[in-house]
């Protein structure tokens, strides 16, 4: 009888289990927390981590608890769209954040539309959102709104001539093409273009070629990871003379700590927060980028990176179209995405539509700065 009785306990207790999990809102997130890429998926994957805590702790969505289900790629395309699946078929979840990176995005993107699956891209390319695919969302500056925040930069400096030196993969590849077809509306022309892999331990050949090219008044590196750090380096070596500048693809002091004294007078472009404490106070980010900055600091210890804010956009732009539909369903979480109005985020102030899977601008989602004492200084436009 005892024996029998523990039994229907046991079951009890199981069956509630499960159906509080049940319960449970299932959000998936890929990100390249390990690898060449960790730079960028590790305070990703933090951030989510610590919203997602502080959002249950204040009582879920609608009164549901949120359970994220995340995978590390690596950086790894081919992981990302095992990931994918695992995340539509096996977890079950109503939306995915990530991936980290472009390259991944654009292998996964086939089975989330597939799927109806609302994602909300961490990756930098446009083509990401252009054209607009009906489940595919981001928040984060595009490579073409780098290319016009940098280019305006040039032309008030009265820089027509430029050389360019890109990564070969994803994201490189994107803001090369989307730098070359905005150069020429900023009067600029792109006189030397040489590429690096991202396995490439030195960018010196590449650089001498840039530096021999005559004419030539700044440079610009459109990647991310190391190897624009690499070319950093490789750059101060050859004594080149001109301005360099950077993409939104290093805006994390990781990239000040590898490059070292090489960095000093680099010019980078990107999201506000990364100098949450400088900006003004008439700024509309400056108390969510405030906020988080010490939040996360208080949390883990170290100095925020831009990209953990593009993690914060997007677990709370879900959560905004979770409350204001009322629904869980992907479809209606993907309406209130695209619906998503007036939201004051980390990267920007974002107004999505039918026609605008982005809705952010250069005005709030971008900013320019310069390595200064190794530290970053805002430039004056």
């Amino acid at each position: 009888m005892i024996r029998k009785f523990s039994v229907i306990i046991t079951l009890f207790v199981m069956f509630l289990t499960l159906s509080l999990n049940a319960s449970n809102i299932k959000i998936g997130a890929i990100v390249a927390a390990t690898g060449p890429a960790s730079f960028i998926g590790d305070p990703e994957l933090k951030t989510l981590k610590l919203y997602v805590k502080k959002i249950n702790d204040n009582g879920g969505v609608n009164g549901q608890k949120i359970e994220l289900v995340y995978y590390d790629t690596g950086a790894n395309p081919r992981k990302a769209v095992s990931f994918a699946k695992r995340l539509i078929h096996q977890d079950k979840v109503v939306a995915i954040i990530g991936p980290s990176t472009t390259g991944e995005t654009m292998a996964i993107i086939p089975f989330v539309q597939r799927a109806k699956i609302p994602l909300l891209s961490m990756g930098g390319g446009i083509p990401i959102i252009k054209p607009v695919k009906k489940y595919v969302f981001k928040i984060v500056a595009t490579d073409r709104m780098a290319c016009q925040k940098i280019m305006a930069h040039m032309k008030k400096k009265g820089i027509t001539k430029i050389g360019m030196i890109s990564g070969s993969g994803g994201f490189g590849k994107s803001m090369r093409k989307q730098c070359k077809d905005v150069a020429p509306s900023y009067g600029i022309k792109i006189l030397a273009d040489e590429t690096y892999g991202k396995k490439d331990a030195d960018m010196t050949s590449q650089l001498i070629k840039i530096k021999n090219t005559k004419g030539i008044q700044a440079v610009l590196n459109p990647g991310f990871g190391q190897g624009p750090a690499i070319v950093t380096k490789n750059y101060r070596q050859l004594k080149i003379p001109y301005p360099l500048y950077e993409s939104h693809g290093v805006a994390s002091k990781k990239y000040i700590e590898i490059a070292g004294k090489a960095a000093e007078g680099v010019i980078v472009v990107a999201p506000p927060v990364v100098v949450a404490e400088k900006l003004s106070d008439s700024n509309p980010l400056k108390k969510v980028c405030m906020a988080y900055t010490k939040e996360y600091k208080n949390a883990y210890h170290t100095d925020i990176a831009s990209f953990g804010g593009h993690a914060y956009d997007s677990l709370y732009a879900i959560v905004d179209a979770i409350k204001r539909e009322h629904s869980t369903n992907p479809q209606k979480i993907r309406d209130g995405l695209e619906s998503l109005k007036n939201f004051v985020g980390i990267d920007g102030i974002v107004n999505m539509s039918p026609k605008d899977h982005l809705g952010l601008d250069t005005k709030t989602g971008l900013v320019l700065l310069k390595v200064k004492n190794g530290d970053w200084s805002i430039v004056e436009e």
